[in-house]
């Protein structure tokens, strides 16, 4: 059976990870032995310090996570909280490392199951303890009375401080179990006033920052959708206020303050739980969802979580974006530790939609190579009888019609032309109206004897089954082994509906949720290593699939369908909270904007999506000579200066929320040789000018060239100055008017 989580075996979470021997004082004793309850666990990474331990009842309670601490520094053992009230036992008012439902417990469960017998209470107590080489600690846990173990995973990233968390769930019973609920992970931060962040949206309006107070009762954070989801993203951050300190912030902002953060890698329906305990802590709980959840787990089986990172950072919510940026790219992406910058594509959907041919598409090509295009990428239309999105849909073969050839003629012209080519998919999917569907009615999700509900002429194929798994894996396989492509372009275009399973027992069918996301990174898994060059889009009506799960098997993601300019830089801007720039596709394409009409230049909209990984998708058919010469030049320079922009440290200037008026973002190399700046005056009124811009992230005492990609400075602004000068001193942008832009990048002299 495949297992996802295991964090020492799986490419995905493979990193180096230290535990010093004076950082890990275990005292292995008799498991039974709740007396030893002396015993701290303690991980350190970077600028941060985890610890937990065992307390008196045998229970793993949570210690300390935030600033590393000294290393001979002792922390405190564990000890359960007192008794507040007849209502609020001990064992809901300790804080634990991973809380099962039973004896009480009134706060978020990490696991809750019901036994054969209708017994549910479940009490995990300590067992022992185990070093993984010197990369992680394994702890294990086990019922009171029963026959459920619980391993824990530890693992942290020495650079980054990122804690890796999961957690692997084993019934040695001699009949099943249900879980109804299983966490990868519980994270506790102790009483003070808190500040949480996440993110959330919908289609075209992905990845708005919310900011409140922590409160007391609980905030959920979730997916119901049998994938992640636009309306949220499996990501929070919590800030500390200030309090009574009147020289600090109110809170935590852009690059002061002390900030932990999470994320959970999962594609699947998910929930994280923020929740203001009894004793004014607080508690993150997050994996798989637990609505319509019911995963039977048989004797001699377990069930793996997804896994949690979390970390720390003492320099505001900018810090610790840039701490998974550095780790994402380390340690998740799939050619990490150092993936290449994504190409600079060109996508023919704006242009032709479901119209393609041959001859079409090599024009477009033609025109794609004259501006510096890397990649041409052929969208939707090129299969089965696919005139629209009302068929055809499963069908993966040629259409003989549209390219009477095959594709190679196609692609051998884009080769010839210096670039690369790529495909777009949509294996889960398929319509009512295609051979498929025809053939196999029973391969969707649904519930027998009741409506199939449609959402763009498309159901979802169930993909937990291992015949619908294996003719997705066998039809990408063949595509990719007869046609020499370079990239695919997967997509999703709906959420679940009717999540039945018909094929196996009734009490089965709920493990749907798990088993779908399961084989959908095996099939991703399998491909990639059949496949070694070829590399993956993940795409789901813009950011409807994006997470630390899905990015372990694909190279880039689609953030959004709403290619506007001005709406991406609030996008772009809340999408780099949780994730790097080097993963967020960024078009260009035509004005006035499809979606909101509104019209911008070009050089706005090409800056604006500059600052991610560059795509144009405009219809080049419609193109002037003039666009077409600035286009080319702004390519050549993305070209010299798209590393540090896509692989550099992030610094959010001026913020682009809430439509603002002004915006910009800096990108520094992390050898501080090179910086790279974006300003936008989107609108100037009363005469007023662009704020003055203070960079950041230089060396103070390194000297830097201005180089102009678009735009000026006020007359007087040296053309080498200091780290120093450019930093406190800044520089005064020429940007005035609506929708204006400009950019410059600083390098290193001496």
């Amino acid at each position: 059976m495949l297992r996802y989580g295991d964090m020492t075996k799986s490419p995905k979470m493979r990193f180096s990870s230290i535990l010093c021997a004076w950082c890990l004082l275990i005292l292995l004793a008799a498991a039974s032995s709740i007396a030893q309850s002396a015993q701290v666990f303690r991980l350190d990474g970077n600028n941060s310090t985890y610890a937990f331990g065992v307390n008196e009842r045998g229970e793993l309670q949570p210690l300390y996570w935030g600033g590393r601490l000294g290393p001979h520094d002792s922390i405190p053992a564990a000890h359960s909280s007192r008794e507040m009230a007849s209502f609020d036992s001990p064992y809901t008012t300790t804080p634990q490392e991973y809380a099962s439902w039973g004896a009480g417990l009134f706060t978020e469960p990490a696991l809750k199951l019901t036994f054969a017998d209708g017994n549910r209470d479940l009490v995990l107590h300590f067992v022992r303890a185990t070093p993984n080489g010197s990369q992680a600690i394994e702890v294990l846990l086990k019922d009171i009375s029963r026959e459920i173990y619980v391993t824990l995973r530890y693992s942290i990233d020495p650079d980054s401080g990122i804690l890796a968390r999961s957690a692997s769930i084993e019934n040695r019973e001699k009949q099943s179990v249900l879980i109804e609920q299983a966490a990868a992970a519980q994270w506790t931060l102790p009483p003070a006033r808190y500040t949480l962040s996440y993110l959330t949206g919908r289609w075209a309006g992905e990845w708005t920052l919310n900011q409140e107070q922590i409160q007391g009762g609980a905030r959920v954070i979730e997916s119901r959708r049998g994938t992640t989801g636009h309306q949220a993203n499996p990501w929070f951050a919590i800030s500390r206020d200030a309090g009574q300190n009147p020289a600090a912030p109110a809170i935590a902002d852009e690059e002061h303050g002390e900030v932990w953060f999470g994320a959970l890698a999962w594609s699947g329906s998910w929930r994280i739980t923020v929740e203001h305990t009894q004793l004014d802590a607080v508690r993150v709980t997050g994996g798989f969802n637990p609505f319509d959840f019911g995963y039977k787990l048989k004797p001699g089986e377990h069930l793996e979580t997804p896994v949690f990172y979390g970390g720390y950072s003492d320099h505001g919510l900018g810090g610790a974006s840039r701490l998974l940026h550095r780790f994402e790219i380390a340690h998740i992406l799939p050619q990490a530790p150092d993936p290449k910058p994504r190409p600079v594509i060109y996508n023919s959907w704006e242009a032709t939609e479901f119209k393609v041919d041959e001859a079409g598409q090599v024009a477009l090509a033609e025109k794609a190579a004259s501006i510096g295009v890397d990649r041409f990428v052929m969208d939707d239309g090129w299969f089965g009888q696919r005139q629209n999105d009302h068929a055809g849909l499963g069908d993966w073969y040629v259409n003989p019609d549209k390219f009477p050839h095959g594709l190679k003629p196609l692609i051998d012209k884009v080769h010839a032309l210096g670039m690369d080519f790529g495909l777009w998919v949509e294996p889960e999917m398929v319509n009512p109206d295609s051979d498929l569907y025809r053939k196999h009615p029973d391969w969707v999700l649904n519930f027998p004897g009741r409506p199939r509900s449609e959402s763009r002429n498309q159901l979802v194929l169930n993909l937990a089954r291992p015949d619908v798994r294996d003719y997705i894996a066998g039809f990408l396989d063949k595509l990719l082994t007869e046609n020499d492509i370079a990239f695919l372009k997967w997509d999703y275009n709906r959420n679940w509906s009717e999540p039945g399973w018909d094929q196996v027992p009734v009490d089965e069918q709920k493990r749907v949720y798990v088993e779908f996301i399961r084989n959908l990174y095996a099939i991703l898994a399998d491909l990639r290593k059949r496949h070694p060059k070829v590399e993956i889009e993940s795409c789901s009506g813009g950011g409807g699939r994006v997470d630390l799960g899905i990015l372990g098997y694909t190279d880039e993601v689609w953030p959004s369908d709403n290619t506007d300019p001005f709406d991406r830089l609030s996008m772009q801007e809340g999408f780099t909270y949780a994730y790097t720039p080097q993963i967020m596709m960024a078009w260009v394409t035509d004005s006035p904007h499809w979606y909101n009409h509104r019209s911008t230049s070009l050089t706005y909209r090409m800056l604006s999506s500059m600052q991610g990984s560059l795509g144009i998708g405009a219809n080049l058919n419609h193109w002037t000579a003039e666009d077409f010469a600035t286009a080319k030049r702004l390519i050549a320079a993305y070209h010299s200066v798209q590393r540090t922009i896509v692989r550099g440290d992030l610094y959010r200037i001026i913020t682009s929320r809430d439509g603002s008026q002004m915006s910009a973002t800096e990108t520094v190399s992390n050898d501080k040789n090179q910086a790279v700046v974006f300003a936008f005056a989107n609108a100037t009124t009363e005469g007023r000018g662009f704020p003055l811009l203070q960079l950041q992230g230089l060396n103070p005492d390194a000297e830097y060239k201005l180089t102009w990609i678009e735009g000026k400075s006020w007359p007087g602004t040296p053309e080498s100055a200091s780290g120093a000068w450019w930093m406190r001193h800044g520089l005064q942008l020429d940007l005035r008017g609506d929708f204006q832009a400009a950019s410059f990048h600083l390098d290193r002299q001496r």
